[in-house]
């Protein structure tokens, strides 16, 4: 009876061993993360599985070399598009995995289509906190926020902050530096480029038809144009003194009267057919007069698409300061600019859909 009894407790004791073994055992696979909201989040030491939600998660997965990682997408990786997401380009495989809720400004995720496909993070961008918690409480899979910062700034805190967050997380670290030192040392090329010109010797410019939250014509503008801000253009916007993207009527643009226009290609269209209505307002600008109108790739699509902001503004360039960028072809530098970010050269592509890099004045006759 004795022996039965000790043995009754070894048994127990060896249970309880094993218990606490196997209890520190899972300690040690997990990992203590802060998301770009300030939460703390438990997320697993090795993760192999992911879905991204929201404007920008998934663009940010796919940078870091992550697309196979991707088990689950939102309805609008199957269902909008591709083209002006070079992210989505160059992965047509997206359109065919399980969806996982309802994609656009206001994401809506779907938490049993989520628990279905066994992630073991969830990404997110443009989701509050309270947002973010209750997806982890429904779902059990820790939730970590990303974040863009600014819409259309290439070079934001929060982007960057973003990419070593996630990088961590997939074990992508040394990639995520990568695309951080890519950026910055294109900026630093472009900055370089224009460096010791004076202000009074460079052109007035003007960026219109700017797409945020839907299309607009030309009097969709903003001051802070990242593409610009980078060859230090001239913006005649900036005399507005207003923030972020804006509208402006055109009296305004004929008082600015800028010496070259951009156009975001994505809106050509609403221009051309505004153009047909008033033309002798059109006719009347400086730039309209010696045929100084130029399109640009949209990148403000689904949030900000790094890659086409950079290529850009190397057009930009190339246009405001010939002579600085004399070296530089364009199509050639976006090209490599896209394979970069996404593994893909895309300019053809946008090219074909877009106009390209091209001057656009004899679209307006």
């Amino acid at each position: 009876m004795r022996k039965i009894a000790f043995l009754l407790v070894l048994l127990v004791l060896a249970s309880l061993v094993a218990g606490c073994a196997q209890k520190s055992e899972t300690k040690a696979e997990t990992v203590k993360v802060v998301d770009l909201l300030g939460r703390e989040v438990e997320v697993p030491k090795k993760v192999e599985r992911v879905v991204a939600l929201g404007p920008g998660a998934l663009r940010l997965i796919v940078y870091l070399n992550a697309s196979d990682m991707v088990v689950g997408v939102e309805d609008s990786e199957t269902m909008w598009s591709p083209m002006g997401r070079p992210y989505r380009m160059a992965h047509p495989e997206f359109a065919e995995l399980p969806v996982v809720g309802k994609g656009g400004p206001s994401p809506t995720p779907n938490p049993e289509a989520i628990v279905a496909v066994k992630p073991d993070v969830i990404f997110a961008c443009y989701m509050d906190a309270s947002a973010a918690n209750s997806l982890q409480e429904q779902t059990g899979i820790p939730v970590v926020v990303l974040s863009y910062g600014e819409l259309g700034n290439f070079r934001a805190k929060e982007i960057y902050d973003s990419l070593r967050l996630a990088g961590k997380i997939l074990g992508k670290e040394k990639r995520a530096e990568e695309i951080i030192n890519f950026v910055e040392s294109a900026y630093s090329d472009l900055t370089r480029r224009v460096e010791g010109i004076p202000d009074n010797e460079k052109p007035t410019v003007f960026i219109g038809a700017l797409g945020f939250k839907g299309g607009h014509g030309i009097e969709s503008t903003q001051c802070n144009f990242p593409p610009f801000m980078a060859v230090k253009a001239r913006n005649v916007a900036c005399e507005a003194k207003r923030s972020g993207a804006f509208f402006i009527d055109k009296e305004q643009l004929l008082e600015w009267n800028p010496d070259i226009i951009f156009i975001d290609e994505s809106n050509l269209h609403l221009v051309i057919t505004d153009y047909k209505k008033n033309a002798d307002v059109y006719r009347s600008l400086k730039a309209f007069k010696n045929g100084k109108i130029y399109g640009i790739l949209p990148f403000n699509y689904y949030t900000t698409n790094i890659e086409t902001a950079i290529a850009d503004a190397y057009y930009i360039g190339k246009v405001l300061y010939p002579d600085r960028f004399a070296d530089l072809d364009p199509a050639k530098k976006a090209d490599e600019i896209f394979e970069f970010f996404v593994g893909k050269k895309l300019y053809a592509e946008m090219e074909k859909y877009y106009g390209g890099f091209v001057n656009i004045s004899g679209k307006f006759v």
